[in-house]
């Protein structure tokens, strides 16, 4: 992935005025060409301004990032359509229709009239809204909007796509549809650097993951590099019988647990990061010992990227 970064960020730091802790800070990072990349983290972690330096939208207090052989601060990555950007917030007019949005989108990108004809018309096939092209914006429902707002961003073709949290608040199907459209398009392709709260859907989509918190990258890799260095962090184990309270507060107050959680006779334990040189599962089993309970099944390891996620940013709710 070092080896051929089509986007390439080196030391960069963003230090907010008001602010005495960097937003983000001295990150490195690269994202290969025809990557689906997925940036993930908390509230506050990094990630918008992270995106909004990609993008050219804030200057780095400090660092450098640039795209292919360009930096973002130069004017030419912004004018020659290389970077199309899909904000979390919809960028739409409500009262014009789809097609006049993407007319007036594309228009604002300088594409001429019969370009711009072909690309609205290809958009539209894309995000499967050909049908609902004349009605008004207004009147959509949230994944209607979603799908526009993918369709905008897609409009000048550009080469590195950067999605912020584009399936928020839409229903099942739209989310499929979304899915669908950046797989084609990332096989045919496109870079893109993808945000998301679900990580079901970076687990799905993306084939390179970071992780930020605090401003810095603290993982990255691909989904399987990612469980395989963090797999001694969980326990997951079943019971022939469900655990009394008693024993789960017991379970809980041993040192470097996190979490855990139990329910009929599964039980899931998050382990904190700083437990490497301990022997949990011994104190564990040694917790269960003498109980009358027989453990039916043992996996040690984080099994997804959700319990990954909890495990390296913690439990704790962000603001």
């Amino acid at each position: 992935m070092e080896d051929k970064a089509f986007v390439a960020i080196r030391k960069v730091s963003k230090l907010y005025s008001n602010n005495k802790l960097p937003a983000v800070d001295g990150i490195d990072l690269s994202i290969r060409q025809g990557s689906f990349f997925g940036l993930l983290g908390p509230n506050g972690a990094g990630k918008t301004t992270l995106l909004s330096m990609i993008c050219g939208l804030l200057a780095p207090t400090s660092g450098s990032i640039s795209i292919g052989p360009d930096s973002v601060n130069n004017r030419k990555i912004r004018n020659n359509g290389l970077l199309g950007l899909v904000p979390q917030e919809l960028a739409l007019y409500p009262t014009l229709t789809a097609g006049e949005n993407l007319a007036f989108f594309g228009a604002m990108q300088g594409l001429s009239s019969a370009v711009l004809k072909n690309r609205i018309k290809a958009c539209l096939e894309i995000t499967k809204l050909d049908a609902r092209v004349n009605d008004k914006v207004e009147n959509y429902s949230g994944g209607l909007k979603r799908r526009l707002n993918l369709a905008i961003g897609l409009l000048h073709e550009p080469k590195l796509l950067v999605l912020d949290e584009p399936t928020v608040g839409i229903d099942p199907q739209s989310r499929n549809l979304i899915f669908a459209s950046l797989r084609q398009l990332n096989n045919e392709g496109m870079t893109l650097i993808y945000t998301t709260h679900y990580m079901e859907e970076a687990e799905q989509l993306c084939d390179d993951i970071a992780i930020i918190d605090s401003g810095k990258i603290i993982a990255k890799g691909t989904l399987d590099e990612l469980l395989h260095d963090n797999q001694c962090q969980s326990i997951l184990f079943r019971t022939n019988n469900p655990l009394s309270s008693a024993l789960i507060e017991k379970i809980a107050a041993l040192p470097f647990i996190t979490k855990i959680t139990s329910a009929n006779s599964k039980t899931e334990i998050l382990i904190g990061n700083d437990s490497s040189n301990s022997n949990i599962l011994a104190d564990v089993l040694e917790s269960i010992k003498n109980t009358g309970l027989d453990i039916t099944s043992l996996t040690m390891g984080a099994t997804n990227l959700e319990q990954l996620f909890l495990q390296l940013t913690g439990t704790q709710l962000r603001d």
